[in-house]
Parts: C-alpha cells; structure tokens; sequence
C-alpha cells in the first residue's frame, strides 16, 4: 500500500521532521548521546501528557512551523552557500531544537513555555548562523513591540560571531528589511516603527535595558554569570523573553556554563523540575571511544554538512598521534569538558561517575573513614567522608556494586565569609548561594563547626577514624579524641599520598568512586596537577594558589587509611604447624 503524508505532515512539515527526529534517536536510529536521548523523550512525552487537564502547557504545530519557516528564508551569510545566494535549509536536529522552544505554549495565557535554552554543541555545527536568524526573528517577527535582542559574549569578536551573520541576512534579504521596516546600521539593526533593535554587547548591557531575547554565545569563556543574570533581571517587563545560551564545552568547571550545564543534566535526569528550560547538549557517553568514526558522528550533528567529516578526521588522526592535541580536541570538537592543563586526574571519567540524587543519608549507621584537610584557616577548609560499599550493609550500597562502584564519597567545604565575599570569588559565591559551602562569619574559618560536623557524622554512621595532617588541627584533634573517636596522623609526604593517589586515579578511570556530581569537588580535581620523583611517586600540587586542591587531598588521605586496613596482617610464624624454636 502506498505511503501517504497526513494532512498535519503536509501543513506543518518542519513539525514532522522535528518529530521525526525525536523518534529516531529515542528508537537508536540516530545516534545521540544521553542527553540528546533525554531532551527527545521529554518532548515526547510531554506531547501525550498535553492532553492532561494537569499538564499546563501545550504544543502549537503552527507556531512552530511559522519560526522553522522564517528561519529558512534567511540567506547563508559566509562560505559556498553564500556565494550561490542560498538561504538556511535546518538539518532535522536544528528543526527539532526550533520547534521545541517555539512550538511549547502555556495553556491559560499562550506565551512560550521555554524562557531559557541551552545550546551546547561542539564547534562548526552551524549554531552562530541559526542563533542569528533566530535573532532576527525575535526582533521583527515576534510580535514585541520595542524588542531589544542583544547578542552578548564577553569580547567584542565573540559578540560579533552572532550578529554579523545576522546584519548580512538583513543586508542581502531586502524583503525582510521592506517588510518589517528594519534599518541595517554599522553596529545595530533598528526598526523605527516601533524602536526594536538588535546589537552586539561585551559585558554587561546598559541600565534601563529590557531584552526580548539575549543569545549568549559561547557561555563557557564567562568567568562569572554577570552578563546572564543582568540580561534576565531585566526581562522582567517582557511576555515571553527568550534566553538562548549556544556554546561549546570548555575548560573552566568552575564556571558558570558547566554550573547551567550540570543544573540541566538535573532537569533532564527529572531529579529537578524545571519546565521553563530546554536542553540540547551533544557529546559522548561513557562508554564510547573517543578514537572512533562513530565518537565524531554522535557528538557532531552536522557531521558533513557545516562541518567536514574530512577535516574532522584529520583532527581526529592528529589528536591520536600526539597527546598534546587530545585536550583541545576533545572539547572543541567532543563537546568534553577538559582542563587545558595537564590534570592528574581524568575529569571526564569523573563526570561520568555522578549518581544523580544520591546522598549521603543513604548511608545511615554504616561504616566510614573522614579525610579533613584544614590547611588554610582564611580559605577552603574540606572534609570527605567516604564509604567503601562491600563494608556497607545497605540498599544503595548494594546497587552501586551492582552498578561497578566500588567508594561513595561527600564533601563538605567551609570558608569565612571575608574569603566569599572577595571579588574575586564569584565561583565561591554562586556555591554558597547554592548551600554547597558552609560559612562561618569574619576572618577565619570556624573549628567549632568542622569539629560539630565530624560528631554529626559520627552520631549519624559509623566513624572509623579521621584521616588528618598533624601540622593542621592538633587543637581539634584532641577535642575529638576526647569524644572517643580515632583519629590518625597522615603526614603531607609523598610517601604517604602517592599510592592512595595512584589508586585514586585508577578508580576514577574505571568509573569506581560513586559521587552525588558536587562541582566544588570537580573543579578542585581539574586543578591537581604532580611530576612524578625519580622513584615514580607523584603528590597532589596546585599550579596557583587560587586553584584549590583541598578536597581531593582530603578524599586521597580517607583513601590511605582504607588501603592500609585492607593490607593483610604480617604473617606470623605461630602460624605455621611445622614451625619449631629448634628448626627456627
């Protein structure tokens, strides 16, 4: 029999193509990371749930192809296609991201579901032009009287990667311009009849400014979330103000993109509701190999189309025949976060080992080793409690065995709120805001809490000890000790933290230490660097000293003290029946 379209296919064809696209890669039929999976299967099944009277919104298929529609009609504004004079044909995975922002409305009021979208995607797959003509959009097709678009990034060119793709459409597309009334100026592009306009801003926009739409291009270059948090508060006055954040992965995880990254992968995970934010981020999973054809056709959606397989390849080949281009080539074209330094540690490996919602009140009364690192009393202060999971007796304990983990690990971080409030520390901040950082008032952090804590610990599982250099806390120490809990000096020597630190590293290549994806811990670990001695012993060192290391020290101290009671007893010779004082 033969095949037909239904009507709505034919009235609304980019609606079935982004349709289409979500199906297919939920089937396995494209292959796409978790994420991309988890963002086509929301989409999904937020289509069924539309029909709930609980559900609060709904999916306009006109709305959406009006925007993929318009879209298409913009010209290529660099490259082969511009030169024929061809304008934009979306591929089905841009289709897709289109028609989820723009096609999902509120039921009672009708404005757009989708205030923030997140982009991430890796370098060359056409982000800048489709941000552009969604700019353009936004501007004149929106129906916002006196919109203010800003493409912002934190320098002049990074601001311009957006808008000046968007000022060539604008410039070579005259029937835009006569049919909205749009004006192309040097640095802006204005509508007279209603004062809407589009332009490039570094830093932070003006006051009194109220955007309409800000796209923020490659989020993983801002130190802070200045700009964002500016560019939001001001749409308060808007209906339906759309934040577009397309960028690549970067190295900075103490960030603020790897911060809205993370926050996304919650949504995502459904450990947080957030139906006002949509998610789109390519790359890897775990198990895939970076060296392979397959790696570049997952984590690239526009493999061969606005970026070549051939160069790519050649990239690729590059990378695996020297190790000094795996760091670049694994972000900018993986989409992996990685540090441009040479780490000890694999980040990404680390990444991967977070289990989403786990906590450590999943290991009430079961056994567990504290590593305390006080080396500053004016700065970070950490403790890691740690569980190893075949001593645990205890449901989670016994998935994650199940799941390959073989340690659980939290952290706790204290600093005085003179450190937090520097400015500086705008990482610091943002975490304490998040309640990841416990802050004690004045100069100097607090022993008291850190010692309330350890016995908060102790009254809640089952403290073996605590692991802690000698030169730090002597004073606490003894506080403890006088409560009845043990408590072993572990001296900074490489002795004492190169083989905990070797047998860290090989956890966290195989994925073995469970964690709840706390990022203070993640960025410490993209900032341990060592150089082995000439016995082969490593120590965990920082290149600077704003690049905190204490929680991993702190996790390496906890692993030794395990290592070491899990080392056999000396063998006695009382044990050996044919052992004699005569034959001795």
């Amino acid at each position: 029999m033969k095949r037909t379209r239904s009507r709505r296919s034919a009235e609304h064809p980019h609606v079935a193509v982004g349709n289409q696209y979500a199906k297919d890669v939920v089937a396995g039929k494209i292959p796409a990371c978790k994420w991309v999976r988890l963002a086509c299967q929301r989409h999904l099944d937020d289509l069924k749930r539309q029909k709930d009277r609980a559900f609060d919104y709904r999916f306009d298929p006109a709305e959406a192809e009006k925007v993929c529609r318009f879209v298409e009609l913009m010209p290529h504004a660099k490259g082969a296609w511009a030169s024929r004079g061809e304008t934009l044909v979306m591929q089905p995975w841009q289709v897709f991201l289109t028609i989820c922002i723009f096609g999902w409305l509120n039921k009672v009021d009708g404005f757009r579901r989708f205030r923030r979208a997140l982009l991430l995607v890796p370098r060359k797959n056409g982000k800048s032009a489709w941000a552009a003509a969604i700019g353009l959009y936004m501007l004149a097709a929106d129906g916002e009287h006196g919109a203010e678009v800003y493409s912002g990034a934190t320098t002049e060119k990074q601001a311009w990667e957006v808008f000046r793709p968007a000022r060539i459409m604008a410039m070579r597309q005259a029937a835009f311009r006569e049919h909205y009334g749009v004006t192309v100026n040097a640095s802006n592009l204005h509508m007279l009849s209603n004062e809407s306009r589009f332009e490039p801003v570094i830093g932070k926009p003006g006051d009194g400014s109220s955007p309409h739409c800000a796209i923020i291009d490659e989020y993983h270059e801002h130190a802070t979330d200045d700009m964002l948090a500016t560019m939001q508060t001001g749409m308060g006055a808007r209906d339906q103000p759309l934040t577009l954040v397309i960028t690549t992965a970067g190295s900075n995880i103490a960030g603020p993109c790897y911060a809205m990254m993370q926050e996304a992968r919650r949504m995502l995970d459904g450990i947080v509701d957030d139906d006002e934010l949509f998610a789109l981020m390519y790359g890897l999973d775990p198990e895939d190999d970076w060296t392979e054809e397959a790696s570049l056709r997952k984590a690239n959606p526009n493999f061969g189309v606005s970026v070549g397989d051939k160069f790519l390849l050649s990239e690729q080949r590059q990378a695996i025949n020297n190790a000094r281009h795996v760091s670049r080539f694994k972000t900018k074209h993986l989409n992996e976060w990685v540090n441009a330094k040479e780490v000890f540690f694999n980040i990404q490996r680390w990444i991967e080992s977070a289990v989403p919602g786990l906590s450590v009140d999943d290991f009430a009364g079961q056994p567990c080793r504290i590593g305390l690192d006080l080396a500053s009393k004016v700065d970070v202060a950490a403790m890691e409690i740690t569980f190893k999971l075949d001593e645990c007796d205890c449901p989670k304990a016994g998935e994650l065995i199940e799941a390959g983990f073989r340690f659980a690990r939290f952290g706790r971080y204290y600093l005085p709120s003179a450190a937090i409030e520097k400015g500086e520390n705008e990482h610091y901040q943002a975490w304490h805001r998040d309640g990841l950082i416990v802050q004690s008032d004045g100069e100097m952090n607090d022993m008291t809490m850190i010692r309330d804590d350890i016995l908060g610990t102790r009254d809640r599982h089952q403290l073996l000890e605590v692991a802690y250099d000698p030169d730090q806390a002597r004073m606490m120490v003894s506080e403890l000790q006088a409560e009845g809990i043990a408590c072993t000096e572990v001296f900074a020597t490489m002795k004492n933290f190169s083989e905990p630190m070797k047998e860290m590293d090989g956890l966290i290549r195989e994925r073995a230490i469970a964690h709840d994806g706390d990022p203070i811990f993640t960025w410490m670990l993209s900032n341990v660097v060592t150089k082995a001695n000439h016995r082969d012993q490593v120590y965990p060192r920082k290149e600077r000293d704003e690049n905190k290391i204490d929680g991993p020290v702190a996790h390496i101290m906890a692993l030794g003290r395990w290592m070491i009671a899990d080392e056999p007893a000396p063998a006695s010779p009382w044990d050996d029946p044919e052992f004699s004082l005569v034959n001795a």
